[in-house]
């Protein structure tokens, strides 16, 4: 598209939810909590992974690895989010949604990484447990993670250089709560065809490798536990991958939904909702999944508790 005579737009406008201002203010309550819970519940992983030694193994060094990612992945889209639900009109500069774009992709194809590896892991505990230690020792664990976040933030980086290049000179009205790749692609009066394909292309390669990885890890594993004998052995087995795959579920579901398939296909409302699933509730249901139904971590977390009980009984009596 021509873009003489046209204005150069220098910033968007962020559409977010429509509706009357009282379903507004209860998307911003409901979405505020949610924040606050996801921050806090994967706060405490972290801090207790780093605090307790017995929760320094590779199993949860990955899942402290995708608490810290979980509090920057939503906390690179909910401001927005809940800026739109208070506000009449909320902009963001050009740069800024670009910025945007890319730390949302980047930290999105770190978790899909990271899950894979999370999932190889699980596999190797369950299938190989003679040589778990050797296989998953903590330099490889950390290189694992190391390889995931390098890894996530390589994969966007190509399609963001070619979106910078984009001209925008109106409308500037992004139909989101956030600048994600097919309203920034509606909004150009370029030719978006080459960064549309590379940016669908690379989503769709590390979206559905680190799923297939994934969901290879955890058929071997069903494999094995189908195979053993004692159902109480079955149980206990499946329960040490039961969060891990609750979460990946969920995840995956609606990032595939979103971003595997052609970029014509695209309904904005529909979007929209997809996007709180993985924007806001998954960052949520990561840390209430794996400290519910892990004992270690709430072994740690009672250990925590009395220690700061003992503190504060020792500090009364001081007085």
């Amino acid at each position: 598209m021509s873009v003489t005579n046209q204005t150069t737009v220098t910033e968007f406008i962020l559409l977010g939810f429509p509706g009357p201002s009282s379903l507004k203010l209860t998307l911003f309550v409901t979405f505020l909590a949610v924040y606050l819970l996801s921050f806090m519940g994967n706060t405490l992983i972290m801090f207790l992974i780093l605090m307790d030694s017995t929760l320094q193994t590779p199993m949860y060094i990955f899942l402290g690895n995708l608490s810290f990612l979980e509090i920057w992945y939503t906390t690179a889209t909910v401001p927005k989010l809940l800026a739109t639900c208070l506000l009449e009109t909320v902009t963001i500069p050009v740069s800024g949604c670009i910025a945007q774009y890319y730390f949302f992709f980047s930290l999105g194809a770190t978790e899909c990484i990271l899950l894979a590896v999370m999932a190889y892991d699980r596999h190797v505990a369950v299938n190989r447990p003679l040589h778990y230690s050797v296989l998953m020792s903590i330099e490889i664990c950390l290189r694992f993670s190391a390889g995931s976040w390098t890894g996530g933030f390589i994969a966007p980086l190509l399609p963001t250089i070619l979106i910078s290049h984009l001209n925008f000179c109106g409308p500037q009205k992004i139909d989101h709560f956030f600048c994600d790749s097919d309203p920034i692609f509606k909004l150009s009066c370029s030719d978006t065809f080459l960064a549309e394909a590379l940016g669908y292309t690379c989503s769709s390669v590390v979206i559905l490798t680190s799923f297939l990885v994934t969901m290879s890890s955890y058929g071997k594993i069903v494999v094995t536990i189908i195979k053993l004998s004692s159902r109480e052995a079955r149980k206990k087995t499946f329960s040490t991958c039961a969060s891990h795959l609750t979460v990946v579920t969920i995840y995956y579901g609606t990032i595939i939904f979103a971003y595997v398939r052609p970029p014509a296909k695209y309904n904005f409302t529909i979007g929209k909702v997809i996007s709180v699933f993985y924007c806001v509730v998954t960052p949520l249901v990561n840390p209430l999944i794996y400290t519910l139904r892990n004992k270690d971590v709430m072994k740690a977390f009672q250990k925590f508790l009395a220690q700061k009980r003992f503190l504060l009984t020792r500090n009364m009596h001081k007085f």
